[in-house]
């Protein structure tokens, strides 16, 4: 993967809050490093990254990302092998992603340089933070929102792209049932759906609370159109295991394109595993369940990984899923994170080295 070279400003913290973390007991998201990844747009081009100590922003309070919420990020993973290498899993799908997602929303794009050079001097100035074993990892929030001060409804003139990194374990614990939705939809034809656009995930929150009220840990969106097709399961993309055969739903301008989605499609095929790539009615999944041919549901995605689905609710109704040996769901968690830990071939040419 070539980078174009970029000059990346360094201001080291004076004090580090590393002795202070508790990495037997992290809540996903609410620890964060030391240092940060800032580069502004204005004059119409990209300035000179720079990496600073992590701390508050400040903001006019007329940026139009709080009134026209021109904002978009990505999810990504660092991981530490056992001889101290850090790693990233295919880092250039994410820049591609961002930018993509930067695009739909008349956001200028980010070079590639400052995004490579910018991310790799962060992830070896706060490489402490990233802790080694499965499970453990440093996720990484690369973000772009709109700063520049004014209320007209109109693309602004200056953004501001930053990098995060939070020390990680496993995001989902416990049992996951999911209710299938009959009302709400994540995303709608010509829409955002396909972009990692803020929006798309604030929309997400009143529907999952009234599932959680109900039981339920996530919800499974249905289309706009007729709520009859399945099409992600909360912010992840889901799998169904249909006999011995793997089903997903095709992306489009509604389905996020997953970076774990297509790793995942990539290892079945590599197992000589059927995957049917469709659009899945709710009818079916049903019939599946009640005919004892719906063996597995999974979702997945970069924070997640692999999540097994134990469950589902739809119009009143409940389905338990049985218990299999042979399952998928934990077969391709344990070759991704073999891959992504440094631990197995990487014959796909997935992991980045951050030299």
């Amino acid at each position: 993967m070539e980078n174009i070279a970029t000059k990346v400003k360094i201001t080291k913290t004076s004090t580090s809050k590393l002795s202070e973390t508790d990495f037997s007991n992290l809540t996903f998201g609410k620890v964060f490093t030391d240092h940060m990844m800032v580069c502004d747009y204005k004059d119409g081009s990209w300035q000179t990254p720079e990496i600073v100590p992590y701390g508050p922003l400040s903001m006019d309070p007329s940026a139009k990302v709080f009134h026209y919420g021109q904002a978009v990020f990505e999810g990504m993973k660092a991981y530490k092998d056992n001889d101290d290498q850090i790693w990233l899993f295919r880092p250039e799908q994410n820049f591609e992603r961002i930018n993509k997602s930067s695009n739909r929303l008349a956001i200028p794009e980010f070079p590639k340089g400052h995004f490579f050079n910018g991310l790799e001097e962060l992830l070896k100035l706060d490489k402490e933070w990233i802790q080694k074993g499965f499970g453990n990892s440093m996720y990484l929030r690369p973000f772009v929102i709109a700063t520049e001060a004014g209320v007209s409804a109109s693309p602004a003139n200056e953004y501001k792209f930053m990098i995060l990194c939070s020390p990680a374990q496993a995001y989902y614990s416990g049992e996951v049932r999911v209710k299938i939705s009959e009302d709400y939809s994540r995303a709608a034809d010509g829409g955002v759906g396909f972009a990692k656009a803020a929006g798309n995930y604030g929309a997400q929150f009143f529907p999952t609370d009234i599932a959680n009220k109900e039981g339920y840990q996530q919800i499974i969106w249905t289309d706009a159109n007729t709520h009859e097709y399945l099409e992600e399961a909360g912010t992840m993309n889901v799998f169904f295991r249909i006999g011995d055969k793997l089903v997903t739903a095709p992306t489009s301008d509604r389905i996020l394109d997953g970076i774990t989605r297509k790793s995942i499609i990539d290892l079945a095929k590599d197992a000589n595993i059927e995957v049917d790539i469709r659009r899945i009615k709710v009818s079916e999944i049903i019939e599946a369940a009640k005919s004892g041919e719906l063996k597995e549901i999974f979702g997945s995605g970069t924070a997640t990984v692999v999540t097994p689905i134990l469950g589902f609710g739809y119009k009143g109704e409940k389905y338990e899923l049985p218990s299999i040996e042979d399952s998928y769901a934990k077969s391709f968690k344990d070759r991704l994170l073999k891959i992504q830990y440094n631990q197995a071939e990487d014959k796909f040419g997935w992991r980045h080295a951050v030299k």
